[in-house]
């Protein structure tokens, strides 16, 4: 299939784009939101960029939207409607806000596209009315079991914490800084240290880092710690787990699917987290053993083979839907 998708996500789209279809990214001079194309990113061939005015002519069999507005803005560049003219699924990348449980999807009132969640949580919590919806769990490329912990300092992987605050868990960091040192790795965290009263080395900000010199230096700390509250279930959890890491981690949404306690700790009780960062932290042994755990079973859920599977039937359940449907003439070849 041609699929056509903007780089929304960069960490799940490092998956997809690994399948056996092309990806028409859309580029534009200026990049942002709307055109950051490949981003530069080592992706392979078949993950193509293309100038949004060319995408008229091109015979895209299937569009993957992830925004609500790309809808209307894929119609203007195609001639053609999603869900109605051409193939499309929504894929929800995100816990539903404001509100847990009541909270409407914007694709809620149609059933002409599905939405594809990557939780079951957020499947359950999701309010998604008529819509079909199904999960795809995330796939993960293999980085390998990179893991030495030489260096004793917990790893933290978040974007943009001051801002999102509760909802990275930001407010919780102070009480694992009790257990040891942090080394905070993602965008937007320069803010952090003086955020959360930190001084000297306590916390150290090391930044938004390519993957794979980020995968290379988060397997260098002894344990990976991770807060947050009220998102999907964080790839940089995935990551780190496949790395071999052990894992300290808040068990909230889908967290408890995908951390066995044997792989570090999981718990609600913070006070009992960071005595497990602190105790993983003191006996490498036992933080080399719990990243064995970890990683087993990472790659046992989340593989990316069986995340490309579960795509190829989707994308193609969701083009056999549409031929069902179709009106007999439609899109640009409508007379």
């Amino acid at each position: 299939m041609r699929i056509l998708l903007w780089h929304v996500h960069g960490g799940w789209s490092d998956a997809f784009v690994r399948g056996g279809h092309d990806y028409l990214l859309p580029r534009t001079p200026d990049g942002g939101a709307w055109g950051l194309g490949r981003g530069g990113r080592p992706w392979p061939e078949n993950a193509v960029e293309v100038a949004p005015d060319e995408l008229a002519s091109i015979d895209v069999d299937l569009v993957v939207l992830q925004r609500p507005e790309e809808i209307e803005v894929a119609a203007n560049l195609l001639g053609r409607r999603p869900g109605r003219d051409v193939p499309a699924v929504f894929l929800e990348h995100n816990t539903p806000k404001p509100a847990a449980v009541t909270t409407r999807h914007p694709l809620a009132d149609q059933s002409d596209i599905p939405i594809v969640h990557v939780t079951h949580f957020n499947d359950l919590v999701w309010d998604s009315g008529d819509a079909p919806t199904v999960v795809i769990e995330h796939g993960i490329p293999d980085p390998g079991p990179l893991y030495t912990g030489e260096i004793e300092r917990l790893a933290v992987v978040t974007n943009e914490p001051v801002r999102r605050w509760r909802i990275t868990g930001t407010d919780l960091l102070p009480r694992f800084l009790e257990a040891g040192p942090l080394d905070v790795f993602g965008m937007g965290t320069d803010e952090l240290p003086a955020a959360i009263g930190a001084s000297g080395d306590d916390v150290i900000v090391r930044g938004d880092l390519p993957t794979a010199r980020m995968h290379a230096e988060l397997a260098r700390r002894r344990v990976y710690v991770h807060t947050a509250r009220w998102t999907s279930l964080g790839l940089s959890l995935l990551e780190a787990m496949h790395l071999a890491m052990p894992v300290v981690v808040l068990g909230v949404t889908e967290a408890g699917r995908a951390v066995p306690p044997e792989a570090g700790a999981i718990s609600t009780d913070v006070d009992e987290l960071a005595a497990a960062a602190r105790r993983l932290l003191a006996d490498p042994d036992a933080a080399k053993a719990a990243g064995r755990a970890a990683r087993e079973a990472a790659i046992g859920r989340y593989g990316l083979d069986r995340f490309l599977r579960d795509w190829d039937e989707v994308l193609a359940d969701a083009a056999a839907m549409s031929r069902r449907t179709a009106p007999a003439t439609t899109g640009r070849n409508a007379t």
